[in-house]
């Protein structure tokens, strides 16, 4: 008892430890405030598109697609790595040495102006994918200015970051903690858990401190059905859902990786093509594809839409369009809006449920179909809507959506496009050791 609690003096009045608590808790509270700052940046960036598109129909025919080739020629000349979602990349840094490459306060700073931009030219894009990767980066950053040894703590900075990321861009802490578990390592450090637990909660309270209260759609407040209507609706939304989210997860690692020699090649071609055919999905959509989908998703939910059968479908091919230009951006809140509209569309078609019931269930569906993490999709819903009277239908339709996506595509898709990034990084390791050994060789 005597020792356990002389370890516990030492551990609580050491100066390291403190110092290691101090960088997690100031990278956690920088993380908040950039976040929120996005958040509030992005709405008036979403805003400025529509007027514009809304004032001038046709001017996004122009804007869109070469401002998607403006941002791709920045992202390659100035800011390397940054593009994308972001969560590919601070999945990769777990496991490269070369971290800086991916993880940098450069590419945070690039990576928040150029969602931005393209939230502005009109792309089909969300916060939340770039929030984790700017707060992996800010984490990471604070952690080499330390000078913090153990490989044990730069694994639980980029895990904390990128958690903290999800915490402040969702207002959802406990989703924070489980996107780390789930998502981003697949195992946890019980060195740094609590650290990364605690940084969490500071982001997100930071965040509420700057935003204010709020559900990111508002309460939710579903009818009450009979029990063999909401298990109906489960299994009509998990299986519909997860297929759906299932395909265009796999369109877009596909897509990805069958377009990456091109995109070495030609990325501003590239770049003005899918930025062209995203201009005609949005201009035919009357603009509602174009931005995060989170006006569209509050209404849908909240049942103040009328229902358009083609707006999950057009939101569906505007982010995988979006996404294929290669600019930086997330699909987390487009694809939370195309699962409200998949959801709103098997109401209408196959109604074995209230409506509202089964727009909530599609949408955690669908979410969970492209995501592949069940718990995390599970959450996030969760506490995105204050939603607690189906809990247990909505985990159900979570795991179910995760085993149908995995028939139609069985590779985890930020996992998947993670290995694009380490596979570059060994690459570019051997070519150094390659280097190295010639010019060792060379005579003197």
């Amino acid at each position: 008892m005597r020792r356990h609690l002389r370890r516990s003096k030492r551990k609580l009045l050491s100066p390291w430890a403190w110092k290691v608590r101090l960088i997690f808790w100031t990278g956690a509270v920088l993380i908040g405030l950039v976040c929120a700052l996005l958040a509030r940046l992005a709405e008036h960036a979403n805003a400025a598109f529509l007027s514009l598109a809304h004032t001038w129909p046709l001017a996004p025919l122009v804007v869109t697609p070469l401002g998607m080739t403006l941002i791709a020629w920045l992202t390659i000349r100035w800011f390397p790595g940054a593009q994308g979602s972001g969560i590919p990349q601070a999945i990769a840094a777990l496991h490269i040495p070369g971290k800086s490459a991916i993880l940098s306060l450069r590419i945070a700073i690039g990576k928040l102006v150029l969602v931005l931009a393209g939230l502005l030219a009109g792309g089909s894009i969300g916060r939340e994918g770039p929030s984790v990767h700017i707060g992996a980066s800010i984490m990471f950053s604070l952690g080499r200015w330390v000078r913090f040894p153990p490989h044990y703590m730069e694994r639980g900075l980029i895990l904390a970051g990128g958690a903290a990321g999800v915490a402040a861009a969702f207002n959802t802490p406990l989703a924070g903690v489980l996107f780390a578990i789930e998502e981003m390592s697949r195992s946890f450090e019980q060195r740094t858990s609590g650290l990364v637990t605690v940084a969490v909660v500071l982001a997100g309270v930071t965040a509420l401190a700057v935003l204010g209260h709020y559900h990111y759609f508002g309460s939710i407040h579903t009818v009450t059905a009979p029990p063999q209507a909401i298990w109906s609706a489960v299994l009509v939304c998990g299986i519909g859902g997860g297929l759906l989210g299932g395909l265009f997860g796999a369109l877009l690692v596909t897509g990805s990786l069958r377009l990456a020699p091109l995109a070495r090649r030609y990325p501003l071609r590239l770049a003005f093509g899918f930025g062209l055919l995203l201009a005609i999905i949005a201009w035919l959509s009357g603009y509602s594809a174009s931005g995060t989908g989170y006006a569209e998703a509050t209404a849908i939910l909240a049942g103040t839409a009328p229902h358009d059968p083609w707006y999950s479908l057009s939101k569906f091919l505007a982010t995988l369009a979006s996404y294929l230009t290669g600019i930086p951006g997330g699909i987390f809140a487009p694809s939370l809006a195309t699962g409200a509209g998949v959801g709103a569309d098997l109401g209408h078609w196959l109604p074995v449920a209230p409506l509202p019931i089964m727009v909530l269930l599609g949408m955690v569906g669908y979410f969970c179909g492209v995501v592949q993490s069940p718990l995390t999709a599970f959450v996030i819903v969760m506490e995105m809507t204050a939603e607690r009277d189906l809990l247990l239908p909505l985990l159900a339709t979570s795991f179910l959506a995760y085993g149908a996506s995995h028939l139609v595509n069985p590779r985890p898709l930020y996992h998947t496009l993670a290995q694009a990034f380490v596979e570059k990084a060994r690459k570019h390791r051997t070519s150094r050791r390659d280097l190295q050994s010639e010019t060792a060789n060379e005579p003197r």
